[in-house]
């Protein structure tokens, strides 16, 4: 596909932290990109400067109509929402009204101007606590907290549209999302983060006093939670190519697990953070929490025989360093 051939493309929550590389990604390939973002939990500083930024909710049928009449979007990449589990557990009907509510808005506002393609911000929290070593897209979605409902009630009504409408869908459920853009243009900035990286090398920084691991009796080898961890910038690019999945078959919707295919318990990744950063972090160890699985790993088979996708940073050194030089630039940006 030529650049001039390519629509623009919405990307809700782009001043986020998946969403802000998703854009970069977008743009490094030539695609016209335009962002909306509350900016609750987004930086204006992560979009770039000649991306148009729409400050606002996606429940605002007003707004988003105008943003597709002005911009002539085709697409959509869905981040914007609420990723915190244990929060979820605490509070479920902001998620639900986040999560699910504000999707079914997105999605009849897309319906009713006519945009044919939607990317979704899913989750392998939507397996819920697996009884396989390797999940696969097929494996049952039985979530144990409220994200993972939110978010599989958004699938249910992108799969259930795509029935109905002349509309496709790809739903990428992500597992560990980590690092940052090589480029340090963008990271993981959100302050109070619960990212394990991304508090391990605040911790390494001198941002944190300690590192709390939650729950030292799973079924695991070393007692501790094991996570398949993905950087963001692969998982970018695996976002643009399935948009251009959806576009060459327009009549085909796809759910693709997002993953490396194997994992690193807690403990992994700090001994690694530890040793990237040579300094040694206070680990503090803590009940389990709410909602958490010991162990989630994907299957990435069916996303590598779909999409011609070879993630470039799979390696968990590199994926801490560059979460490291990120968190040394957003130091700088800041004052601190």
């Amino acid at each position: 596909m030529n650049t001039t051939a390519k629509p623009s493309v919405l990307v809700t929550g782009g001043a986020g932290y998946i969403g802000s590389h998703a854009v970069l990604a977008l743009r490094d390939a030539g695609w016209p990109v335009a962002v909306i973002d509350n900016l609750t939990t987004g930086f204006k500083f992560a979009v770039p400067d000649d991306v148009p930024l729409y400050e606002g909710d996606i429940e605002d049928g007003k707004l988003l109509a105008r943003i597709f009449a002005e911009q002539g979007t085709k697409a959509i990449m869905h981040f914007a929402g609420s990723i915190i589990v244990p929060e979820s557990v605490e509070n479920p009907m902001k998620y639900y009204h986040n999560n699910t509510a504000k999707s079914r808005a997105l999605i009849d506002a897309a319906v009713k101007a006519g945009v044919p393609h939607f990317i979704f911000s899913s989750t392998a929290a939507t397996y819920g606590v697996p009884e396989v070593e390797a999940v696969t897209e097929d494996t049952p979605q039985r979530p144990i907290n409220p994200y993972g409902w939110s978010k599989l009630m958004t699938e249910q009504m992108l799969s259930d549209t795509a029935f109905a409408h002349d509309f496709n869908f790809c739903a990428l459920r992500y597992f560990n999302v980590a690092g940052a853009d090589p480029q340090a243009r963008s990271g993981q900035s959100t302050a109070g983060a619960t990212h394990l990286i991304k508090v391990a090398v605040e911790a390494a920084l001198g941002k944190r006093e300690h590192v709390a691991v939650f729950g030292t009796d799973y079924d695991t080898p070393d007692g501790t939670g094991v996570r398949d961890y993905i950087h963001v910038s692969d998982l970018a690019a695996a976002h643009v190519l399935a948009l251009g999945a959806l576009m060459e078959q327009p009549e085909r919707s796809l759910t693709m697990n997002c993953g490396y295919g194997s994992g690193f318990s807690v403990l992994d990744v700090l001994d690694a953070v530890d040793r990237v950063t040579n300094r040694t972090i206070d680990r503090r160890m803590e009940p389990r929490r709410a909602g958490d699985p010991g162990s989630l790993i994907s299957d990435p088979s069916r996303i590598r025989s779909t999409v011609p996708w070879e993630p470039k940073h799979a390696d968990l050194d590199e994926i801490i360093g560059h979460a490291l030089q990120w968190e040394r630039k957003l130091g700088e940006i800041r004052g601190e």
